[in-house]
């Protein structure tokens, strides 16, 4: 079943509160945990009919995630808290194990290599102990470029932008803005060089 951003954005404020960053109580809501139950149990789905029907899995991805491009393939398992919120570019690929935690807005751009084990979270619990115990939370967006290759392990923080074609090193920790054309490693994530102009390990295809 495809839920509809637009129409929720409308009419139930706490999804509203969600994508608008604003402070929300993700467990004292009526709707988000709903939400999140459809989506994690539509993924549950997809892992478990991939290999047996994967034109069935695509389209109950595509359904999931409405604002997914053309030519996006993944490998299971997914495991997405909301299929809403989320756009994925043409032609991007993510390997197994891919999580993403929260909700609000997810950017992918276009071809994209997203290596296995990779997470992105969205949401920052409040820093006070007492509102954090009473449940408090906001969402940060997170924009992904076009041609951007993640390694195995990365983690993406809520707030962080990633520029078109930059790499970031496996097991890295991704909390701020990482510009285009770089290639960054680290807890946290720095960039460490610009991209090359060819990469000599396949010089033969010059």
């Amino acid at each position: 079943m495809t839920v509809d951003l637009n129409t929720l954005l409308e009419t139930d404020d706490d999804v509203r509160r969600l994508f608008e960053g604003r402070p929300m109580q993700y467990r004292k809501s009526e709707s988000l945990p709903d939400l999140t139950w459809q989506a994690q149990s539509t993924c549950d789905r997809i892992n478990r009919v991939f290999f047996e029907d994967q034109a069935e899995a695509m389209r109950l991805f595509h359904d999931l995630v409405p604002g997914a491009g053309d030519g996006v393939d993944f490998r299971p398992p997914i495991n997405l808290d909301y299929g809403i919120g989320l756009t994925i570019g043409d032609r991007t690929f993510i390997n197994k194990d891919f999580l993403i935690v929260g909700g609000g807005y997810v950017e992918i751009g276009s071809d994209c290599l997203i290596g296995p084990r990779c997470t992105i979270c969205t949401p920052n619990h409040a820093l006070d102990a007492k509102t954090r115990l009473d449940g408090w939370e906001h969402t940060m967006p997170v924009r992904i470029g076009s041609n951007v290759w993640l390694g195995a392990n990365v983690t993406i923080c809520p707030g962080a932008v990633i520029g078109n074609n930059s790499i970031i090193g496996a097991g890295s920790v991704v909390v701020g803005d990482i510009p285009a054309n770089s290639i960054a490693v680290g807890n946290p994530c720095r960039v460490i060089k610009p991209l090359p102009d060819h990469d000599p390990a396949f010089a033969e295809i010059e």
